[in-house]
């Protein structure tokens, strides 16, 4: 499965928790039901997972964990948080520059209008 399929089914599912549960929870209760709802969706799902970062062609333990990565190839970054600054966007475009990855989705749970709150983040092209 393609990095955009991936993200298709990741949106679908962050829709589908949003829906159930609302806004105003710990950011830990929206990650562990996004888990839940992406593995009942099919779809292979790490949680917390301890990554090696890339620095100048050599992959180095790093001691940073990424929230959520589904099909070893999008990392989900989780926020239920007042706001979304410009330094969120840049930690995930980080992430994904670091472990070599090409798509992230940024999603802020604590919101009124969950579509708005949902972000893709490239790292390099895509392969459609």
């Amino acid at each position: 499965m393609k990095e955009n399929e991936i993200s298709f089914y990741i949106r679908k599912c962050i829709f589908s928790v949003y829906n159930e549960l609302g806004p105003g929870l710990l950011e830990k209760v929206y990650e562990n039901v996004l888990v839940q709802e992406l593995q009942n969706n099919g779809l292979t799902v790490k949680s917390q997972v301890p990554m090696k970062i890339k620095y100048k062609n050599t992959f180095l333990d790093s001691g940073f964990i990424a929230d959520i990565i589904v099909e070893n190839k999008v990392i989900i970054e989780v926020k239920a948080i007042t706001e979304i600054k410009n330094i969120h966007h840049q930690q995930l475009l980080t992430y994904l520059k670091l472990t070599d990855l090409k798509l992230g989705i940024l999603v802020n749970f604590y919101t009124d209008y969950i579509a708005k709150s949902i972000f893709r983040k490239i790292n390099g092209n895509l392969d459609y």
